[in-house]
């Protein structure tokens, strides 16, 4: 769907430019798109690399275990439904304290482990669970204490303050998770009105009274 998506807008504007007789400007722009994605990138690596590095030190020193006790009540009252000591409840923990410190691309594959880990309870296996509906909300809308990633694209393009917006990330993305924990719990309440009522139970012979054999015609006469 997304390479769909992508190579559609990429025919718009191929055909844009061809009618419009721009298509040297139109190969100039996918050139420079080129060299900037090359060079964003580069500048990525480097402050990735060194919050990665500070996340391997803090994990050696324990702050990561602090930061997953402290976050283990938000997860249990989070997601009920997953067992406690289940592997899953690690990978969500990893996840979440990275996308707290901004590092979207470390949280991807603990994000990515915790969907594995949450298949294996799943009984419909062609049907996202509750809490992988939950984890993805999270996973999209998490508080950030630190954007390193925006931090980093806005040092590259030569920012006078590349860290100015970590006070208005914190509130907004503390109102979006917020609102994606609500919607999460609204929609799980609707999930649990709308599930079918459960078969009645099968009526089972009426024993007699005496011998334990179910009563039939011929018992009840005399």
């Amino acid at each position: 769907m997304i390479n769909g998506i992508w190579l559609t807008m990429i025919v718009i504007g191929f055909l844009f430019a061809a009618v419009n007789g721009r298509m040297d400007e139109f190969t100039a722009a996918v050139f420079d798109g080129a060299k900037s994605g090359v060079t964003v990138s580069f500048g990525l690596i480097s402050v990735l690399v060194f919050w990665l590095g500070i996340m391997r030190i803090a994990e050696d020193a324990g702050l990561l275990k602090k930061i997953a006790k402290v976050l283990g009540p938000v997860v249990s009252f989070l997601f009920p439904d997953v067992p406690k000591g289940h592997p899953a409840i690690g990978y969500i923990l990893s996840n979440m304290s990275a996308n707290l410190l901004g590092l979207g691309n470390a949280a991807t594959p603990m994000g990515i482990k915790a969907m594995q880990e949450l298949q294996t309870l799943n009984p419909d296996k062609e049907t996202a669970t509750p809490a992988m509906c939950t984890l993805l909300a999270l996973n999209t809308a998490s508080i950030t204490l630190i954007p390193a990633t925006l931090i980093a694209i806005r040092l590259n393009y030569g920012s006078a303050d590349p860290a100015g917006i970590v006070g208005t990330t914190l509130a907004a993305t503390a109102v979006a998770t917020l609102a994606a924990i609500a919607a999460d719990r609204l929609f799980r309440r609707l999930s649990l009105l709308r599930k079918p009522p459960k078969p009645p139970a099968a009526s089972r012979p009426v024993e007699a009274a005496r011998g334990g054999k179910p009563l039939n015609s011929s018992s009840l006469k005399g």
